[in-house]
């Protein structure tokens, strides 16, 4: 499927159980599903057009909320291993509604990152979370990495 992000070559075989596409971040293949092919196009994007370290960031990261196992879709950390942002994924025949907001803003909850992003392939969005002022504001776009890691 065709996504409102920069194509890039993955690479994709058959296995018994249907498609999978090698994730460089969990450095095994994983099974194709809409869901995962938004999540390898976007962390493409943000390696190879945002710049953001590929060794700061990790998949399917665990957490643990209210006693209850989760896990966060990507988590980027700083350069001292902190969490600085998290990203949510949804297909592209997801919309993005306040429900997924609420879905990473707990996630969060645990992680405390400055900056919460969130697509489906199709729209993306970023907010930066300013935790003195207790307030929250959307980005115009996914910035750089060296842009934001200075704020």
């Amino acid at each position: 499927m065709q996504l409102n992000l920069p194509e890039h070559q993955f690479t994709i075989k058959k296995s018994a159980n249907g498609l999978t596409i090698f994730d460089v971040l969990r450095s095994k293949f994983v099974a194709l599903t809409p869901e995962e092919w938004v999540r390898q196009n976007f962390v493409a994007f943000l390696i190879h057009h945002k710049q953001f370290p590929q060794a700061l960031m990790g998949n399917e990261i665990a957490l643990v909320q209210n006693d209850i196992k989760r896990r966060c879709d990507t988590l980027i950390a700083d350069r001292e291993g902190c969490p600085f942002a998290i990203v949510e994924y949804k297909a592209p025949s997801v919309e993005i509604t306040q429900k997924v907001f609420d879905q990473i803003v707990r996630y969060n909850m645990v992680l405390r990152a400055k900056y919460l992003m969130v697509s489906n392939g199709l729209q993306h969005y970023c907010c930066k979370i300013d935790y003195d002022t207790d307030s929250y504001s959307f980005l115009p776009d996914i910035p750089c990495y060296t842009d934001i890691i200075g704020m």
